[in-house]
């Protein structure tokens, strides 16, 4: 039997989005500050909590599996450590989770991460699996939890403060990042045919302009270099407040001229439809401002986006994207595209292609459709792409995309870019770098890496240099290029 030392010793893991991997950076403060100790294994663990990600059917296929290694650890190795599952996964399959995995001793969705501590401490008290989910589900229904023979002591109501758990980061010199995500907005009111989000994190919610800016200030003078702004449709963010409206622009613009230190200021990921003027005029202004925009189009076919419900159609996604370039020339743009949607056609496919080459993105995220439970297309169109044509056609947009990305990158050749240091490259002899022969640990000198950085067109950079330089931004002339990274040489 694995003995811990702690009782208090955590071990979290993360699936998902961007938006997951802050509540796990979220969670983590607020227990720290309790005394909890996060480690990097899990046998050192005493409490477990997995953040789940249901967009897409593997990542609930990871964690189920996960699941399943973690009743037999428990049941072998530590019978008193407690499972947490929190998340989207949670919220959306609380009922199978506590049917199929009885040793899962707390559930939490999205919308009461703020509560987990109480939960774990109802755990540890009344040795009772504790539940806590909004019903988004159900939308407009009462939660049915009497189905998942679980207590639920903490019970709450929907207007409890999850506001709280952003406002109780932990944010100091101490623990200090180069590169920080700030949520502004929770949930989603797309209702996109295909999307588990809605029903998942729950409606839309915009936090108060002046706590973004308090957090964004506090993380700038701790250290941070580069912010994020994230949410699941951050272009849509609106807060009204004493008869005073933000809108998404007001925010950005705020946002620059209050941290004047912040060296770079992104978001992700923005909607196409209702994205309006005044915020390209803004990022277009704002120096400091990332000149990148994610923005998901999903499908090339106005066919295909009407039974996504996207909202808008493929012209008024490139005049889009046209106004962007009009504002600033020198913009990125990355891109989502789903393949296999239900009556996707070749003739629909081929409509996908043509949009990305329109367009010239940076890079492109492609997913193979897969029925999400609940769903409006999991329900209304049956699932008929087959599983052949769904890997040929994300394998097509992938190597058109590679085409382009490769074409990008190597007009960048010879240019001098400003790049924020991320990380060392975990890469080990495969990459030449700097036209060497050879990317064996020998040729690197006096204590050099390879690193990693990022341009603020969101550009992949990679050359050598000291990992004292990680987290600053340094000047590289890059060298070479592949369809995934600029290489290059640190100019001192």
């Amino acid at each position: 039997m694995t003995i811990v030392s702690s009782l208090n010793n955590l071990f979290l893991k993360t699936y998902g989005c961007q938006m997951n991997v802050l509540d796990s950076e979220l969670i983590a403060d607020q227990l720290i500050a309790l005394g909890y100790r996060i480690v990097n294994r899990f046998d050192d663990a005493n409490i477990i909590l997995i953040n789940t990600c249901s967009v897409r059917a593997l990542a609930e296929q990871k964690v189920w599996s996960q699941l399943g290694r973690l009743a037999i650890y428990k049941r072998q190795n530590n019978p008193h450590l407690i499972i947490g599952v929190i998340g989207c996964m949670a919220e959306r399959e609380y009922v199978a989770i506590s049917q199929r995995m009885p040793h899962v001793d707390l559930i939490c969705g999205p919308s009461h991460l703020h509560l987990l501590p109480s939960m774990i401490a109802a755990v540890k008290q009344t040795k009772q699996t504790q539940l806590q989910v909004a019903g988004h589900v159900k939308r407009g229904q009462k939660t049915n939890k009497a189905e998942t023979n679980i207590s639920n002591a903490n019970e709450t109501s929907e207007s409890d403060n999850i506001e709280s758990l952003d406002l109780s980061r932990l944010i100091s010199s101490a623990n200090a990042r180069s590169q920080a995500f700030v949520r502004i907005t929770r949930g989603c009111d797309k209702m996109c045919s295909f999307c588990v989000v809605p029903y998942a994190r729950g409606p839309e919610t915009h936090r108060h302009p002046q706590h973004i800016i308090d957090e964004v200030c506090k993380l700038t003078l701790a250290g941070a270099r580069e912010i994020t702004l994230i949410g699941q449709t951050v272009n849509h963010y609106h807060y009204h407040d004493g008869g005073v409206s933000t809108s998404f622009a007001d925010l950005l613009w705020q946002i620059h001229e209050a941290v004047p230190s912040l060296a770079r200021l992104r978001f992700v990921t923005s909607y196409p439809r209702d994205f309006n003027n005044d915020v390209l005029e803004v990022m277009a202004k704002a120096k400091r401002m990332a000149r990148y925009l994610h923005l998901p189009a999903q499908s090339g076919s106005n066919k295909i986006l009407r039974a996504m419900n996207r909202g808008y159609t493929v012209e008024s996604y490139i005049d889009l994207i046209d106004r962007a370039r009009a504002f600033m020339p020198d913009v990125r743009f990355a891109g989502d595209m789903i393949v296999g949607f239900p009556t996707e056609t070749e003739a629909d496919h081929q409509e996908s292609i043509k949009l990305i080459e329109r367009v010239g993105y940076k890079n492109l995220f492609v997913f193979k459709y897969s029925p999400r439970p609940g769903t409006v297309a999991a329900r209304r169109f049956a699932d008929d792409v087959s599983e052949d044509d769904k890997k040929r056609r994300n394998h097509e947009l992938l190597d058109v995309q590679a085409r382009l990305s490769h074409a990008n990158n190597n007009s960048l050749i010879g240019t001098t870019l400003e790049v924020l240091v991320e990380s060392e490259s975990k890469l080990k002899n495969t990459t030449p770098v700097n036209n060497e022969s050879t990317a064996s640990e020998a040729t690197l000198k006096n204590g050099t890496k390879r690193l990693l950085g990022r341009t603020t067109y969101d550009e992949i950079v990679a050359f050598t240099g000291s990992p004292e330089l990680i987290g600053k931004i340094v000047k590289v002339k890059t060298t070479a290029a592949t369809s995934l990274t600029l290489l290059g040489e640190l100019i001192n």
